[in-house]
């Protein structure tokens, strides 16, 4: 199995997959134009095996209580899976299946597979996480950068949606356990919509990207001038230890997003 990028191509749509760099979509171009912000941070990249921060990089299963290291002090954020070597599994030219075993310092064995799904119309990500042994809590997601304006002009994206609320933050970053109506931006904010991730993010007169998934939680970051990211995933931050979902051995953690353009 490789590590090297891979491509996909559906119609005038190229995606670029990075394995060896978190496994994360490098690029995304829709007729010549790219849609994610380049660099080695960005693209688009999985949360595994928790998404946001971890309260001091601390959580509890059962009565043991893990420490994370601090990779965003005093949190630990985002899971690792974005600083990991991934495997690509098998290729096709419109959909590529990639692996990553889950080592130290996360104390769980278990294996993840992402699969990168692209159509004319379409780019649709799946996320798997498997145990090898007991059962563990997780999350995932994703967390895409994508480009305040394409090319470099033309007026700035609109981030559209009608979440039911919005998780109060703290001076800390991680909510506080409060839901409350939602607040104009800008937002570094974790939103509800029980009937599933539906967010549009439109850039005026070129293209709109509608992004969709059954999960019910999606965080919005748009503090950063180059880029706003939309971030489907299945929990709060700290989640680990509010609303964790559990893998077993018969029931792995799998979740998706869609991301659907239309161009204007």
């Amino acid at each position: 199995m490789s590590t090297e990028d891979v491509m996909l191509t559906a119609g005038d749509a190229e995606v670029t997959v990075r394995p060896g760099n978190g496994c994360r979509i490098g690029s995304l171009r829709i007729g010549g134009v790219e849609l994610l912000r380049q660099g080695e941070r960005y693209g688009a990249f999985p949360m595994i095996p928790w998404c946001g921060r971890i309260e001091n990089g601390r959580f509890r299963d059962g009565a043991t209580v893990h420490q994370m290291p601090l990779n965003s002090p005093p949190h630990a954020i985002h899971g690792f899976a974005r600083d990991a070597e991934w495997r690509t599994a098998r290729s096709s030219k419109t959909e590529a299946v990639f692996t990553y075993d889950l080592t130290d310092p996360w104390p769980y064995p278990g294996r993840v597979t992402q699969i990168v799904e692209l159509t004319e119309e379409a780019l649709t990500l799946r996320l798997g996480i498997e145990t090898y042994g007991d059962s563990f809590p997780a999350q995932a997601g994703w967390h895409p950068w994508f480009n305040r304006s394409l090319d470099g002009g033309g007026d700035p994206v609109r981030v559209d949606f009608s979440p039911a609320w919005q998780e109060e933050r703290g001076d800390d970053h991680l909510p506080t356990g409060r839901r409350v109506d939602p607040r104009p931006g800008p937002w570094d904010d974790c939103f509800g919509m029980p009937e599933g991730v539906d967010v549009t993010l439109t850039w005026p007169g070129r293209l709109a990207v509608n992004v969709t998934s059954r999960e019910q939680w999606v965080v919005v970051y748009d503090e950063q001038e180059a880029a706003v990211c939309v971030e489907p995933q299945t929990g709060p931050p700290n989640g680990l230890n509010t609303a964790p979902r559990l893998v077993t051995p018969i029931e792995p953690l799998e979740t998706a997003t869609t991301w659907t353009w239309t161009r204007l």
